[in-house]
């Protein structure tokens, strides 16, 4: 499978990760290469892994290539001092066109996550793109990166992800053929302190499921 690369030079590489790829090998599930041994294969050396998308997540990743890179990158993303831009189709419409979800989250030994008020403190803003059919299309900033924050945040306002098969009445949320969650853009610092800015534009399949909500809104809406 080719990888899509957005970004490459001497410290990192920064490519597009397709829905249903798992970002790192092992966990036993599904078949296939991982996104981390096809970016080796392509670099012909170790791609060290610095974060993670979930598997059924698109979008922008960034694997760094020596020690020091990764050693830079991983402290930026444990201080928060990386941007992480997200879209989303989410099933219903949002009370508000704007807001902030702070609920603390939990893992559970499941590895599924809750809301808790034990949990950590997660922070998700968001504001509604466009307002479709039964549906809202959001861009989503996590200002924490807490185990699958975006989706959980959203589940629990009542307004899950559209294909989530995890956090959902209805699962996949609405039918979707995929997890409607697309990493769209990362801001961090080069090897010599410069902003970067990594975007990936929506796949075709994203694409695809958001323009089969456009119309007439529905009656009510």
């Amino acid at each position: 499978m080719p990888i899509e690369i957005l970004h490459e030079d001497q410290w990192l590489i920064a490519v597009s990760k397709p829905s249903g790829q798992a970002t790192a090998p092992g966990g036993g599930i599904g078949e296939g290469e991982s996104l981390q041994e096809l970016v080796a294969a392509h670099l012909g050396a170790r791609a060290l892994l610095v974060h993670r998308l979930d598997r059924d997540t698109s979008g922008v990743i960034v694997f760094a290539k020596d020690a020091e890179m990764h050693r830079r990158l991983s402290v930026a993303f444990e201080s928060r001092e990386v941007g992480k831009t997200y879209l989303c189709l989410v099933q219903g419409h949002m009370d508000a066109m704007a807001g902030e979800i702070t609920e603390p989250l939990r893992t559970f030994g499941s590895g599924r996550v809750g809301v808790d008020p034990r949990g950590k403190e997660a922070v998700t803003r968001y504001a509604v793109q466009e307002r479709l059919r039964a549906v809202d299309l959001l861009e989503v900033t996590p200002a924490t990166g807490r185990r699958h924050q975006i989706r959980v945040h959203l589940y629990a306002s009542d307004h899950p992800v559209l294909g989530d098969t995890r956090y959902g009445e209805d699962r996949p949320v609405g039918g979707a053929s995929r997890l409607m969650l697309h990493a769209l853009e990362l801001t961090l610092a080069d090897g010599e302190g410069n902003a970067m800015i990594f975007r990936a534009d929506p796949p075709e399949d994203f694409n695809a499921i958001v323009e089969s909500y456009r119309g007439p809104s529905d009656a009510g809406a």
